[in-house]
């Protein structure tokens, strides 16, 4: 899906405003909210609407394959995560994140 390649930044009204995802070519991405000085990082496989994201690397140790859903609706991306490593895949959108595609 070439479509997730890029930044994408937590829009404003969200919980975690700011928080942005890099998703690159060759399947890893990177994340980083400013608010809490967090970095993380790793790698992720979409098939249809689903993400799969291995986390290799977190500020504060949060690591594990996180499984979710995700839609892209022209310049907006919706993604919704299990809410901790190795949990079950969220079953539909209704607590999705909004994230718009970064322009820089």
């Amino acid at each position: 899906m070439d479509s997730i390649l890029g930044k994408w930044v937590q829009a404003e009204g969200q919980p975690y405003a700011g928080l942005w995802f890099e998703f690159n070519l060759d399947g890893t991405f990177s994340a980083r909210y400013d608010a809490m000085s967090i970095d993380s990082g790793g790698t992720y496989i979409i098939r249809g609407d689903q993400i799969d994201m291995d986390q290799t690397s977190h500020t504060f140790g949060l690591v594990g394959h996180f499984k979710g859903l995700l839609k892209i609706e022209n310049d907006v991306l919706s993604l919704i995560l299990a809410g901790g490593p190795d949990q079950p895949r969220p079953v539909d959108f209704t607590d999705a994140r909004r994230y718009n595609k970064s322009q820089a």
